[in-house]
């Protein structure tokens, strides 16, 4: 047993409230259970994305604009700009189309989905715009809804997948906002599928395999995975919620998953899988989900024309791989270490020079890699090559290049990466080729 640290805290988290003491403690059966334990929370120290995010200047938190807004600098922006190729690419192969959707809509389409009545204490206020309330979006699901409202389907038409990198808004309490993991505004992966009900399962199916792929490219092959069923206050009928039930866990089992089965612990709209993924240090973090959706359908009025002429309700999924793409770049600060595969670091080839006469032939070096879709850039800061390179060091640089005066006379490159170290002398094209090999098969090491 271990005493951890004390804190202020408001009765029932009102900070309306007095303020009491609160004391954080830890018990384990064995002294090897707790020194594990402080091992593991020394390592989480070293991996928070916070003390990361700053060190390698990825993002920020700027009070100044308000408490849970995040301020993506140049090298987090350019990794979250191929997070989003990526994700962007792998829907498109996957059968889904891309949508984009306002950021705001009047409260009534709010009333309408319900989220009004059961989630108004996670909205923002209203903004009263010519004697109308419009309300900033904390979920993307009736803007996609309404896309699909937008004209009448057939039966044919269907599956109908969508899917979308929408930018919500949900208030939190400053006292519960933590960097990236929870914030006011974020950017979720979300995608919808309309679907008739024998097409269920092999959609589900479909959400998983992709799931997998795209979770296997960054870095995640464990997982956690629980089935949701329906709760005791709930809507649709007996033989629809069982119909989608039985979908979830015959995807699940073909995919060969174990899974634990959460009695009454579905949405009151549908039952879901939940997906927690395993960091590197064993740490798991909910990310991705899929629910059956019979509500919104029905508040909604949804129809698709059928094969025998009748009007009848698609079935509606929700599903997200990442979560929101802040979170899920929180995870990969903690799970890298800030330590990131070579296709994802935001600099993949920094050039050193021993003094300013080699400058040229490194931005030359720097601009042929750029052509090839290389990210690559030269210390400019004029230090000595033992301080550049310390500096490539404390930034997790991947590749490491120095210029001198032997590699100018033969044209070649002295090269060190960080998984193998002094790697030899090189020539530009076959350094080219092998990091454009490394970035196509997504090595976790180069």
């Amino acid at each position: 047993m271990a005493l951890e640290s004390v804190a202020g805290a408001y009765w029932r988290g009102d900070e309306t409230l007095p303020q009491l003491q609160r004391i954080y403690g830890t018990a384990w059966e064995t002294p090897e259970q707790l020194e594990y334990y402080w091992q593991q929370k020394e390592e989480a120290k070293k991996r928070d994305h916070r003390k990361l995010g700053q060190e390698l200047d990825l993002f920020s938190i700027q009070e100044d604009a308000g408490g849970g807004l995040v301020f993506w600098h140049p090298k987090g922006s350019r990794m979250r700009l191929l997070i989003e190729d990526y994700w962007r690419q792998a829907h498109l192969q996957g059968g889904y189309e891309l949508l984009y959707t306002p950021h705001i809509a009047n409260l009534a389409l709010w009333k309408t989905s319900g989220h009004y009545d059961f989630y108004r204490e996670n909205m923002f206020d209203q903004i009263e715009i010519e004697n109308q309330s419009y309300q900033l979006k904390p979920m993307n699901c009736p803007f996609h809804v309404l896309t699909y409202q937008s004209h009448l389907h057939s039966y044919r038409e269907l599956p109908i997948r969508w899917a979308e990198l929408g930018t919500v808004y949900r208030y939190e309490r400053s006292g519960v906002l933590h960097g990236l993991m929870r914030v006011r505004g974020f950017t979720q992966d979300d995608a919808h599928i309309f679907c008739l009900p024998e097409q269920v399962a092999d959609e589900i199916l479909g959400v998983l395999n992709l799931t997998e792929k795209i979770l296997s490219d960054f870095g995640f092959s464990k997982y956690e995975v629980n089935l949701s069923t329906r709760p005791s206050k709930s809507v649709g009928n007996d033989g629809v919620w069982q119909l989608a039930t039985d979908a979830l866990i015959s995807a699940l089992n073909i995919k060969g998953w174990d899974y634990v089965v959460d009695e009454g612990g579905g949405a009151f709209y549908g039952p879901k899988i939940d997906i927690k993924i395993q960091d590197a240090i064993a740490r798991l973090w909910q990310c991705s989900t899929i629910q059956v959706d019979f509500n919104l359908p029905e508040r909604f009025n949804m129809e698709y024309v059928a094969a025998d002429g009748s009007r009848q309700r698609p079935i509606m999924i929700h599903r997200a791989i990442f979560g929101s793409l802040e979170r899920f770049f929180g995870i990969l600060i903690e799970n890298y270490a800030g330590d990131f595969p070579l296709w994802l670091a935001p600099v993949m080839v920094r050039v050193l020079v021993v003094s300013d006469r080699f400058r040229d032939y490194a931005k030359s070096i720097v601009q042929s890699l750029k052509q090839q879709n290389i990210r690559a850039e030269v210390d400019n800061t004029g230090e000595r090559l033992g301080k550049q390179i310390r500096a490539c060091e404390l930034e997790k640089i991947p590749v490491t290049v120095v210029i001198g005066q032997r590699e100018l006379d033969n044209q070649s490159l002295s090269v060190r990466t960080r998984s193998r170290g002094d790697i030899g002398t090189m020539t530009l094209p076959q350094l080219t080729e092998e990091i454009l090999k490394a970035n196509a098969a997504k090595s976790s090491s180069y």
